[in-house]
């Protein structure tokens, strides 16, 4: 079986990330191929999409999300993201146990005793009226029926994981502030979530492989799992498996594959990247070691925001009054240097409609 190398993984990422070469697709289709884009924090898309496709104008997604092509809904690892409106009623069924799984992981103690289906209900009561709510507005509302239950637990199970609902904008809008607003999935959309699959098949689970695939293999399924956090996909990656090739990686792990998927050259040139904050080509793998050193493995949740230089995390960057800031993780060379410096002054007129094209490299760590 061939063996994949780090760097191999990497360039096969990168490809299928659209962060090899930006793509000349609308950014909604990107959404799609991606199979989302994490989004608790609400600019970070933004920048995610800019890095990945040519020309992105940031109201082009804003127009997705007012005209509800794209929604922002809790989903894959109970996160939020921004994700097509076809696949979040095709896939959120999918994930319900998953999600109720991870709200109990947190505040089982505080939900002891509370009926599930009950508070389900109570909160498609609440919606009834068709009136956006915040978490809050919508756990005080049914408080009373709970009263020795903490809001915040009442309210974190209602809006990620009991009733399907939409992050409305004005939230998640480019350079737009404003507060979570939820209304159910099927409300806003105008149509129904699919139901859940019959007992004993998966087709949902299946086509996650297929998509998960596409975009960041070759992969094993443990990456799979990290990356949804979904249960019960074996069986859906054997039903597919006759579709699909495998390789191990350097460290023995069979990863499977599409056949016809893009696997570059690893000598194949990589552009310095900026990436948002949690990006999923860095949080969707169990094994990140095809991006990311393991000393620096831990920045990925802290919300760092990383600069690929070579195809690997080599910096992290922020930006204040205009001005993008790198932090080298590791010594630079010149030429490095010098393509960081172009990329993060063509970010800094991103982010500002032209106004600023200031970057600044901050010295490599001794």
């Amino acid at each position: 079986m061939t063996v994949l190398d780090d760097r191999t993984l990497g360039r096969a990422t990168l490809a299928r990330q659209l962060l090899l070469d930006r793509a000349g697709i609308p950014a909604h289709d990107a959404v799609a191929h991606l199979c989302g884009l994490q989004a608790q924090e609400p600019q970070e898309p933004f920048v995610g999409l800019w890095s990945r496709l040519h020309g992105f104008a940031p109201g082009a997604l804003s127009d997705l999300l007012t005209g509800r092509q794209v929604v922002r809904t809790h989903l894959m690892r109970r996160t939020v993201h921004l994700v097509a409106a076809d696949d979040v009623l095709a896939w959120r069924s999918r994930h319900d146990a998953m999600l109720r799984q991870r709200v109990l992981g947190v505040y089982r103690d505080d939900l002891a005793g509370v009926d599930l289906g009950e508070l389900a209900a109570a909160g498609r009561e609440v919606f009834a009226d068709g009136q956006p709510r915040s978490m809050t507005e919508l756990a005080r509302a049914v408080a009373g029926r709970w009263p020795e239950t903490g809001t915040r637990a009442l309210g974190e199970m209602l809006v990620a994981a009991l009733v399907p609902v939409a992050q409305l904008p004005p939230r998640g809008l480019w350079r737009t502030r404003a507060g979570v607003r939820n209304l159910p999935l099927s409300s806003w959309l105008g149509r129904d979530i699919e139901p859940p699959a019959p007992e004993g098949s998966d087709p949902v689970g299946e086509a996650l492989v297929r998509r998960y695939l596409a975009a960041f293999g070759p992969a094993a399924s443990a990456d799979l799992r990290a990356w949804c956090g979904l249960a019960g996909l074996p069986a859906a990656v054997a039903a597919v498996r006759p579709e699909l090739v495998a390789f191990r990686d350097t460290r023995g792990r069979e990863l499977l594959d599409l056949p016809d998927a893009p696997r570059p050259d690893p000598d194949t040139p990589a552009p310095v990247r900026f990436l948002p904050a949690f990006d999923n080509v860095v949080l969707g793998y169990r094994d990140r070691g095809r991006i990311i050193d393991d000393a620096h493995r831990g920045l990925s949740v802290t919300g760092a925001r990383f600069v690929l230089v070579d195809g690997r995390t080599a910096a992290t960057w922020s930006v204040e009054a205009g001005t993008v800031t790198v932090s080298p993780l590791r010594a630079l060379t010149r030429p490095e240097r010098s393509a960081v410096a172009e990329e993060g002054e063509a970010l800094a007129a991103f982010l500002t409609d032209g106004e600023s094209h200031r970057a600044r490299i901050a010295d490599a760590p001794r």
